[in-house]
């Protein structure tokens, strides 16, 4: 079975916004996007996702920063790679106002403030890593996460970080497999009372 690894385009906007929906609902009743948008129906939530990733404002989930996996010309897996130095909060409230959404109206930022992590600009940050059911275990995400190493490494980068929640053991697992390391973890009672986890970890790795 060969994985072909490619960079997304604009059309890919319908499995990246369902990439990411799987990703930031990871098991839970709602994710950050049912918070931001402030509805919890799929598809009403995929639409904004849609839109999102294909904003003039880059932000981290725009379609730029996604490689996507393929399998007999399926898309099959997603890991998006941006740099918080770029893609700041700033942007990200830029591109929620292109799709009408206020994001300073949304209790996500503030949630972030208190539960989330100071992220070092130096660094690249690893999101949405997915795959399709069925289709796990056939090297997929190393695959992704081998051709994303590789393109930073030749910007200039050595460093590279994820966040994933407390509880989330089988993500865990596969970055710790990958080589990342746990660097620090914030219970948040806050965090604990809208989504049913403890907290989060922030995860590195040097390459």
């Amino acid at each position: 079975m060969s994985i072909n690894i490619r960079k997304a385009t604009n059309d890919d906007a319908p499995f990246l916004a369902q990439m990411i929906l799987q990703s930031t609902r990871a098991d839970k009743k709602i994710g950050i996007y049912d918070l931001i948008f402030k509805t919890t129906k799929d598809e009403e939530v995929l639409n904004y996702l849609e839109k999102l990733v294909n904003t003039t404002a880059k932000s981290g989930c725009h379609f730029t920063n996604f490689l996507i996996a393929e399998i007999d010309g399926k898309s099959v897996g997603s890991l998006c790679t941006y740099e918080p130095r770029i893609a700041t909060r700033e942007v990200f409230l830029e591109a929620l106002s292109e799709i009408g959404i206020d994001g300073e109206d949304s209790e996500y930022l503030g949630l972030m403030d208190i539960c989330g992590f100071a992220l070092n600009t130096r660094t690249l940050i690893f999101d949405y890593m997915e795959e399709l059911e069925g289709f796990m275990d056939v090297g997929i995400l190393k695959a992704l996460m081998h051709k994303s190493l590789l393109a930073a490494r030749l910007k200039g980068y050595r460093i590279a970080q994820t966040i994933v929640e407390i509880g989330s053991l089988e993500t865990l697992l596969y970055y710790k497999k990958l080589g990342f390391k746990e660097v620090k973890e914030r219970k948040c009672e806050l965090y604990k009372e809208i989504f049913g986890r403890p907290g989060l970890i922030l995860l590195s790795i040097e390459f």
